[in-house]
């Protein structure tokens, strides 16, 4: 795809390997997803802090993609709507599959399926 998307930038490297404010915070996340726009690395609703919808409503950066390994998809929060793929973003396109879901693994609480939304 080479047709320019607003609030998608491709060049934009990712924030990191997990969660910026969980990083900072010392949490835990479930799922990881990596703003379109300027790359910041945020956690899914699923996840307690639920970091990337919060970024995405914070600065108007209208786009995600999952940070996971072997996903592509893109959401729109704009329209609330899910695109199986778009234009490639810079790499990494996820984190290291040795991280673990949920993650990271040494920050998990044993019982983390009741913290999860």
């Amino acid at each position: 795809m080479t047709e320019a998307i607003e609030g998608i930038n491709p060049a934009v490297p990712p924030s990191g390997t997990g969660c910026l404010e969980c990083e900072t915070e010392q949490g835990w996340w479930v799922h990881l997803r990596r703003c379109a726009e300027c790359g910041h690395i945020g956690c899914c609703d699923t996840s307690p802090a639920q970091h990337a919808s919060k970024h995405a409503k914070d600065t108007g950066h209208p786009f995600i993609q999952s940070f996971e390994p072997g996903e592509d998809w893109f959401w729109d929060f704009r329209s609330e709507e899910m695109y199986g793929g778009g234009p490639e973003l810079a790499p990494p396109h996820s984190h290291p599959a040795d991280q673990g879901v949920p993650g990271p693994r040494e920050r998990v609480p044993a019982d983390w399926q009741a913290h999860i939304h």
